[in-house]
């Protein structure tokens, strides 16, 4: 390609319109014309063909040979270009392809649309369109040192596809490139703690899981961070043997660090489940996942079989019916095997409380709401009073706490006048007459026996007026009430940090 280039021509400076002004020596309007045999005026003859010709006679005029081919003028020998704005035309034209729009009027008739176009063409018609789509006719000169409007929108339009593919790019790339910065910098992601752990937990391995049940039960409890980090290093350890069991480890630990605490025998423990008075059933489930080592997904499908553990026909949950206890951990059991543990814990206390097999669900509805509802021991008996005045006077129990616990919360006994309007909630014992339909949570001993040895009173109305002590106060008319709401709201000023 570079045979065919006029140098001089290319790189010398100004633009078509001021060489074409520009005289050559020899020429009166800075053209050597090639005459035809005939003698009329041929084409001008260009610049590399002009300096061919003059050192073609100067060679003839020292008696040098001629060469058969005449070689093409050396760049060397042109001038130098300075800026942009000096470039010849085509030059510039391929350093801009596709970018500059036309200006009106340019090009010799119909105006060009060739500034989109990545062909040479114009889409006008009639212009010539030279590269990037300009119009036929030359460009006027431009101003010195003024940047090319066209070279600033491919600028725009190259960082615009620049960005659109980058971000189309970057889930398949940054792996990689995450990788060559973790080359460069030393820095990289690993799939393991360090040091010793932080907080403590205790895990527990049954009876009959191998190395990989460990690492997924190391990593679920948040002890190492990816039981493949675990479960190799197990593998490249020889013959390890994990005895069933409860073990004290502590969170955020390598797994180096907690294969060594597991085979340290100071840090088994004796652990064990332990359900407070009133827990409910998916705190229950919660702590057995944590506390015995059992996945999510099996206590859950042994909580769902109710009909498994021998309850009285018609009941659909183990809400209610799981005794509040300490529980040791058996590496061994199944989730249905501690189920089952709490349910009979549970038929033996209303046995030893008295309570007929018939009215045994009766009594854990009724308990598991005193149980939710009353604060000082001394109060069970008075708030199973209010509840039973209110059932045999046909009156709503109005229970704060069997609303919220068909609302999903189990951890508040306070509601919103929404939440008690809503008679779509099976346990809204605000628009619902009589007990929940089924037990709200676990009640323990004393709200058992509250329920068969109820107080004796009068009482329709309770409220607790004091949250640090507990103090309650028991009306029998609604306006004894108000006047104890009075109180509470006095109180609640006082103290706002309870608010």
């Amino acid at each position: 390609m570079a045979d065919d280039l006029d140098w001089n021509a290319i790189i010398a400076p100004g633009n078509d319109a001021e060489r074409r002004a520009k005289p050559a020596d020899g020429a009166p309007d800075g053209r050597d014309d090639v005459r035809s045999a005939d003698g009329a005026a041929a084409r001008p003859l260009s610049r590399r063909e002009a300096r061919a010709r003059e050192a073609t006679s100067a060679r003839a005029a020292a008696g040098s040979p001629r060469d058969d081919a005449e070689r093409p003028v050396s760049p060397a020998d042109a001038p130098v270009a300075r800026s942009v704005d000096e470039l010849h035309p085509e030059v510039h034209g391929l350093l801009t392809e596709g970018a500059a729009a036309p200006a009106p009027g340019d090009g010799d008739g119909a105006g060009s649309t060739g500034g989109g176009s990545t062909g040479g063409g114009s889409a006008g018609g009639r212009g010539r369109g030279r590269r990037g789509g300009r119009g036929g006719a030359s460009r006027p000169p431009r101003e010195p040192r003024r940047r090319s409007r066209g070279a600033l929108i491919a600028g725009i339009v190259i960082v615009a596809v620049v960005l659109a593919a980058g971000i189309g790019a970057y889930t398949f790339a940054a792996p990689k490139v995450q990788q060559v910065i973790g080359a460069l910098t030393g820095a990289k992601e690993t799939d393991d703690y360090t040091g010793n752990g932080t907080s403590k937990v205790t895990i527990t391995i049954k009876q009959g899981d191998i190395g990989e049940d460990v690492a997924k039960t190391l990593q679920r409890s948040g002890v190492v961070k990816t039981s493949t980090a675990f479960y190799k290093l197990l593998l490249a350890s020889g013959d390890v043997q994990f005895q069933p069991g409860s073990y004290a480890l502590k969170k955020h630990m390598s797994s180096k660090a907690a294969l060594a605490a597991l085979q340290d025998k100071d840090n088994k423990v004796t652990a064990s489940i332990v359900i407070p008075e009133g827990t409910a059933l998916k705190d229950i489930e919660a702590g057995m996942v944590s506390k015995a080592g059992l996945s999510e997904a099996e206590v859950s499908s042994a909580a769902k079989d109710v009909s498994a553990y021998g309850l009285p026909s018609g009941v659909t949950t183990l809400e209610g019916w799981l005794f509040p206890a300490t529980y040791p951990i058996n590496p061994g059991w199944t989730a249905k095997q501690y189920f089952q543990s709490m349910v009979d814990t549970m038929k033996q206390h209303l046995k030893d409380a008295g309570v007929a097999e018939a009215d045994q669900e009766h009594v854990i509805v009724f308990a598991s709401l005193v149980q939710k509802e009353a604060g000082l021991a001394a109060d069970y008996p008075k708030v199973a009073r209010v509840f039973q005045n209110r059932l045999d006077q046909g009156m709503k129990l109005q229970s704060d706490a069997t609303v919220a616990y068909g609302t999903g919360n189990t951890h508040r006994v306070t509601t919103t006048d929404a939440e008690r309007n809503d008679a779509s909630n099976p346990y809204n014992t605000y628009q619902h007459e009589g007990l929940p339909p089924a037990p709200i949570s676990n009640p323990g001993d004393i709200a058992i026996k509250a329920v068969t040895q109820e107080a004796t009173g009068n009482w329709l109305y309770f409220v607790t007026v004091n949250l640090e002590t507990g103090e309650t106060v028991f009306s029998d008319t609604y306006a004894e009430h108000q006047q104890a709401v009075k109180q509470f709201q006095a109180w609640l000023r006082a103290n706002p940090s309870y608010q």
